[in-house]
């Protein structure tokens, strides 16, 4: 599987055109990597199940995870969800307010939304981004998009087209430069479900879109069911690795380094007090947010800082922990799932 690889830049004067480039290899079956506010993703016309195929066979991505479908507006949404009654009014005030935005829902599917996209589960997860290049691709091709990370599976997620380059250069035709991600973690993933009182909203996937910012909508609950499958993207326990195994300690008391190897350290603040910065003499260190310590900044910086340490030679990175608010309980997720596939 190799190609050459083209890269067009959407910059303010040209990312019409750059899009329209993109929407003939997607018209054509392709596949073509596209910004969005959070990560790049790979996209696919979702209602083509060759298109979504090649999705798969690029990041060598298992058949039974699911993807996310885009759409471009969130009018659109009965091109890709059957809503249920029973749900229907939440999901219309979740995507008031934050459509477009870093938020996913998953929904029951509608039949024209091919099983491949799904991995064969009833429903489907699906968002609207606030990227125009992802929205305009959506418009312009007149059907939804499959679209996971533009990565090879289980690996760092892209924040820019570098990035993308690093991970799928020479296996797709056509990258869309649009500049470095503005969120920088993947979507909130949520469920929407009927309650007693309340709708229950059960958050798949931490992300963006915080656990405090969705509890006036519905009853906030954590976590999957317990099933063969994943029920959304990113639910595998090793997800977003390094190829340097990572290692996350709750105390830096907990690390006592092994003589004769390299750590870097990926440090929240790179501030002393926190109690790993001058704990060892470091091969390399990535601060997310110097100083007094912004989850907002440190989750823009994110993948990009642990791309950075994962190819500096190091035999470990160890991560320092962030406060488990708000965003942070995104960052630690997504340090979990990378120290999971040490």
């Amino acid at each position: 599987m190799h190609m050459q690889t083209r890269i067009e830049i959407a910059d303010l004067e040209h990312w019409r055109a750059a899009v329209a480039e993109a929407v003939k290899v997607l018209r054509d079956g392709g596949v073509v990597a596209l910004p969005t506010e959070t990560v790049y993703g790979l996209a696919a016309d979702a209602s083509n199940p060759a298109a979504v195929a090649k999705i798969f066979e690029v990041k060598e991505r298992p058949a039974f995870d699911p993807l996310i479908v885009h759409l471009a507006e969130a009018s659109d949404l009965g091109k890709a969800a059957a809503v249920p009654r029973e749900t229907a009014a939440v999901a219309g005030r979740l995507t008031a307010a934050f459509w477009p935005g870093p938020l996913t829902l998953v929904l029951p599917k509608s039949e024209e939304i091919p099983d491949i996209v799904t991995s064969g589960l009833p429903t489907v997860a699906v968002r609207v981004s606030k990227h125009e290049v992802m929205r305009l691709a959506a418009r312009q091709l007149g059907r939804p998009l499959a679209a996971p990370s533009a990565n090879r599976f289980g690996r760092i997620s892209p924040t820019s087209a570098a990035a993308v380059t690093s991970e799928l250069g020479g296996r797709i035709p056509l990258i869309i430069d649009g500049g470095a991600c503005a969120e920088g973690l993947e979507s909130t993933i949520v469920a929407i479900e009927p309650g007693e009182k309340r709708p229950v909203l059960r958050v798949l996937r931490p992300g963006p879109v915080t656990s405090e910012q969705l509890r006036k909508f519905g009853r906030v609950v954590k976590g999957c069911r317990v099933t063969d499958h994943p029920e959304a993207p990113g639910q595998f326990e090793s997800h977003y690795a390094p190829r340097t195994p990572l290692l996350l300690f709750d105390r830096p008391d907990d690390f006592f380094p092994e003589p004769g190897k390299k750590y870097a350290l990926l440090s929240y603040r790179g501030d002393p007090k926190d109690g790993y910065i001058d704990r060892h003499e470091w091969a390399g260190v990535e601060v997310l947010s110097p100083g007094r310590g912004k989850l907002a900044e440190a989750a823009v910086r994110f993948f990009f800082a642990l791309r950075r340490l994962d190819a500096g030679g190091a035999d470990a990175i160890v991560a320092e922990p962030v406060s488990e608010a708000g965003l942070g309980r995104a960052i630690m997720d997504r340090l979990r799932r990378a120290a999971a596939g040490k």
